[in-house]
């Protein structure tokens, strides 16, 4: 049991250096590809600003369908494995399309994006549940599913960081040109692929889990999603974190460029962050077997709170900027990684009280979450972008203090508003403790739901 407990851990954990270097270049740098590579309009940009907005919240909404695709499906492979690989495959296929410049503006150009990124969404989305929902199929035990987790969640943070620190520099390198970032997307759509292969090929699900044959229902789907309450109330406490913790990142780089005055300095305030994120990662399973998760989520909000405010009134210094992130984003990856084992325990609370395990129904909250939250945040970054006059600025130094201003409230203010929200709701409607997830196990062992033994 040790052994695949281990090859699980990092099986699953490498197949998302990849996963998570696609979806940074996609989630955080689209809107800077959009306004000062391809240089967009005010005209064009309101449109795209919100086209992304009903594109990803339009999207969103299937996933539940999709996660009930993957939860009836029976292959030779799993369950999980086939969606993975077709769904990484086609959506890295899509991604070269979103960075490749064919030449089409004003409203072609809209039509041609909105058409790319709705399949993309769709294929992404794909992949997406079905490599997260594999998740609580690993392992029943909490601390190991922390610990799978916790790799998991670092090999993705790799991934985003080398995304975050490396393509300013690396694209500029190239050119800085249209051409330098459809390169770029080839890359690293090349790497996804190779480190899916270590999840596609080396995972083996836990046999203790007695999976049920039978399909699920579009009833049945509705059922899981409504009338599992811990479910719901993870999912809007996810929400909001979501929205606040992507609208920050998603001005990263424009607060460096106009705000900073030094583009450069981003991919170092980047390695700070990827640092600080990594180490709070690595140490997380260490705390959780001295501290409950309650009492940590209430250190990381802390952090997050403190972070935020000192960010705001920091003067231009990176040493202030830089000590100002590491609290902020030392507490959101304890948040993220806590975040996802709430969600994980909300499948056997939902078995243990509906009757049916569905994990790819379950885990299609997360990529609902996700999309949402992007969709809300890009329109939040689009208007401000255009409000504040950074997208019309010829220069940084075009940028009124007033715009400034504006950029940092949407920024830093408003996502903290939203992620203290996220955190009332979960202290007050989250429920399953330790204690009554161990209750659940040994219920569901007792009716035969899962088997006896190690």
């Amino acid at each position: 049991m040790g052994k695949k407990s281990n090859r699980n851990r990092y099986m699953f954990g490498l197949g998302t250096v990849g996963r998570d270097m696609q979806y940074s270049l996609v989630s955080m740098f689209l809107m800077f590809y959009l306004t000062d590579i391809l240089n967009l309009p005010d005209s064009t940009m309101w449109l795209m600003t919100g086209a992304l907005l009903v594109l990803r919240t339009f999207d969103a909404l299937n996933d539940p369908i999709m996660g009930l695709l993957v939860d009836n499906t029976h292959s030779r492979f799993g369950k999980f494995k086939p969606w993975i690989g077709i769904g990484g495959l086609i959506g890295g296929i899509l991604t070269i399309l979103i960075f490749t410049d064919f030449g089409f503006r004003g409203g072609k150009y809209v039509i041609s994006f909105t058409i790319l990124y709705l399949l993309w969404d769709l294929t992404y989305g794909a992949n997406d549940i079905a490599y997260w929902s594999m998740l609580p199929s690993l392992s029943i035990n909490p601390r190991e599913r922390e610990k799978i987790g916790s790799f998991a969640r670092i090999c993705a943070n790799v991934g985003l960081y080398i995304v975050v620190v490396a393509i300013i520099p690396f694209t500029n390198a190239l050119g800085g040109d249209a051409r330098a970032w459809q390169i770029t997307s080839i890359i690293i759509v090349l790497i996804m692929l190779g480190f899916l292969l270590f999840t596609i090929l080396g995972v083996k699900e836990e046999s203790r889990i007695n999976v049920q044959d039978d399909s699920t229902s579009l009833k049945e789907m509705v059922q899981v999603l409504f009338k599992n309450d811990q479910l719901k109330w993870t999912a809007i406490s996810m929400s909001l974190f979501t929205i606040g913790y992507v609208t920050t990142t998603g001005f990263g780089v424009y607060f460096f460029k106009y705000a900073y005055q030094d583009e450069d300095m981003y991919s170092v305030f980047a390695l700070i962050l990827g640092v600080s994120q990594l180490i709070a990662l690595t140490i997380f399973p260490k705390l959780a077997e001295k501290y409950k998760r309650k009492q940590l989520y209430s250190a990381s909000i802390i952090l997050v709170v403190i972070g935020y405010i000192f960010f705001f009134f920091s003067p231009m210094n990176i040493f202030f900027l830089g000590f100002a992130a590491i609290l902020l984003f030392a507490g959101q990856a304890f948040i993220q990684l806590m975040m996802l084992m709430f969600l994980s325990d909300t499948v056997e609370y939902g078995q243990w009280k509906l009757g049916k395990r569905n994990e790819s129904i379950t885990f299609s909250v997360q990529p609902l979450i996700n999309k949402i939250g992007g969709a809300i945040s890009s329109g939040i970054v689009g208007a401000t972008l255009i409000i504040s006059g950074i997208n019309s600025a010829k220069t940084p130094g075009d940028v009124t203090d007033g715009g400034l201003l504006i950029m940092k409230l949407s920024m830093m203010i408003l996502p903290l508003i939203l992620i203290v929200i996220s955190y009332y709701i979960y202290d007050k409607k989250y429920v399953i403790s330790e204690e009554m997830y161990k209750n659940i196990i040994d219920d569901l062992t007792e009716r035969g739901e899962i088997k006896e033994g190690a």
